[in-house]
């Protein structure tokens, strides 16, 4: 018999709760059982939790630690180990959650007519009693004192219904997006541990050396700053950016990103160039990016408009290292001045590919400051993929400028924000990962045609 019917307040505080989304990417809980309302029963919680979809279990202990469990497959009592490899277990320290997956998709949980489980490791309201049960096993890799302080008692348990949020865009239903990506801290934790883990193809070659290109103002450096950033845990500013009318860098820099402070340098090189501009004799000269591309512009080297790098006989004589060169090009390009791009640029841009392409590098495009594109994107980035809009100006760049639509990755740099948003993290994140593979791509062509 349950204690009560009618609305049913959750324990969750507001900020809690966003946390949680975070974490799960762009949904909303629904409140589907709690245990001190509608007891601690197994019969009442198959009966309000079955068949529901993904769920969220979340438990408060008298030593005041929130924490849980997500798994994606329904509760069916179907009697069968269940695999999920979205399952984790997760506990909120201080403010944010930390969460640990499962490690074997196959035992994320064992589906009984009991209380619910996750692997038959972690039981909550075991014996339908206020009590969590840790049986121990492999299924999850915790620490049950930095999980729920080894205090088993439980003071409440709640079941939540886990749902996309379905947005109505003025008058039209949003639509399905036309790139998947995961919008949750699981996949940003992801991607920096990938990029953290990364090891270029080439054993000589230590780190991945990536060339960023664009008009002035585009947000090059901006691209530097903000994956630095996201290594350092707060918003930077290392290198200058701005939206001068000329441009900010005038010199040939090669950035570096540690991770965090003080921490070990990761294995990629942003390479900073000086802004294209339309008119002949200003911004960076072509000459110039060809010496770049080849890996004879040392860092720091002040461009000059009037006359082209000229590396000294010394170096001219012998052909830089593979380690060197460049590995990737990526043209960065304002998503709201695509339309406005002069032929003059165009133009010039035409001529830097096929120079890109005689030397066989992969390039692709980083489009900036999509909010200041799409009014719906500017609102909430997640929609960005959902975007009809932006899909749009990725067609008209990777037309103008010969890429492929695939290589074309729409990302906003951190500007005028104060701390680090997950949206933007995921964004920027993904097209580093894209920035790789390309280079990548690269690196195995260049070790094959060493071998022949």
């Amino acid at each position: 018999m349950q204690k009560r019917t009618g609305p049913v307040t959750s324990n969750l505080a507001e900020e809690e709760r966003e946390q949680l989304c975070a974490l799960l990417g762009n949904v909303e809980l629904t409140l589907l059982y709690k245990a001190s309302v509608h007891e601690y029963q197994a019969a009442v919680f198959h009966q309000r939790c079955d068949n529901k979809g993904p769920t969220l279990l979340v438990a408060y202990n008298s030593s005041g630690y929130i924490f849980g469990g997500y798994t994606s497959v329904d509760y069916a009592q179907s009697e069968k180990y269940i695999s999920d490899r979205e399952a984790f277990l997760f506990s909120f320290q201080g403010k944010n959650p930390v969460y640990s997956k499962v490690n074997s998709g196959n035992y994320a949980r064992y589906d009984d007519a009991g209380m619910p489980n996750f692997g038959q490791q972690l039981t909550f309201c075991n014996g339908n009693g206020e009590v969590v049960y840790n049986e121990g096993g492999k299924s999850y890799s915790f620490n049950a004192k930095r999980l729920y302080g080894n205090d088993t008692e439980l003071t409440e348990c709640e079941v939540y219904k886990v749902k996309e949020k379905c947005h109505i865009w003025g008058r039209q239903e949003k639509e399905k997006p036309w790139r998947n990506i995961r919008w949750t801290s699981i996949r940003r934790d992801e991607l920096m541990e990938m990029i953290r883990n990364y090891k270029p193809l080439v054993t000589s070659v230590r780190r991945a050396r990536i060339l960023m290109i664009g008009p002035v103002g585009a947000g090059k450096s901006s691209f530097f700053n903000s994956i630095n950033s996201i290594f350092t845990g707060h918003v930077t500013h290392k290198a200058m950016s701005g939206s001068a009318g000329t441009s900010l860098t005038t010199q040939f820099r090669t950035y570096p990103v540690k991770d965090g402070r003080g921490g070990k340098p990761l294995p990629f090189v942003l390479c900073d160039t000086m802004g294209l501009e339309e008119q002949s004799g200003a911004g960076l000269d072509i000459e110039d990016i060809s010496s770049i591309l080849q890996g004879h512009v040392p860092d720091r080297y002040k461009f000059n408009s009037t006359a082209p790098f000229r590396p000294d006989d010394q170096k001219a004589s012998r052909p830089a290292s593979l380690q060197e060169k460049i590995h990737c090009v990526v043209y960065v390009i304002d998503a709201s001045k695509i339309s406005l791009m002069s032929d003059k640029l165009e133009e010039k841009l035409a001529v830097i590919r096929r120079e890109i392409n005689s030397l066989d590098i992969p390039q692709m495009v980083l489009m900036t400051k999509v909010d200041e594109a799409c009014p719906h994107v500017e609102k909430d980035l997640y929609k960005i993929y959902a975007s009809s809009y932006i899909k749009s100006k990725i067609q008209e760049v990777s037309s103008r400028l010969g890429v492929p639509v695939s290589c074309v990755l729409p990302v906003k740099n951190y500007s005028q924000e104060l701390e680090l948003e997950l949206n933007c993290d995921v964004l920027l994140l993904s097209a580093l990962q894209q920035m790789f593979r390309l280079a990548d791509d690269y690196l195995d062509d260049a070790d094959a045609d060493a071998d022949d």
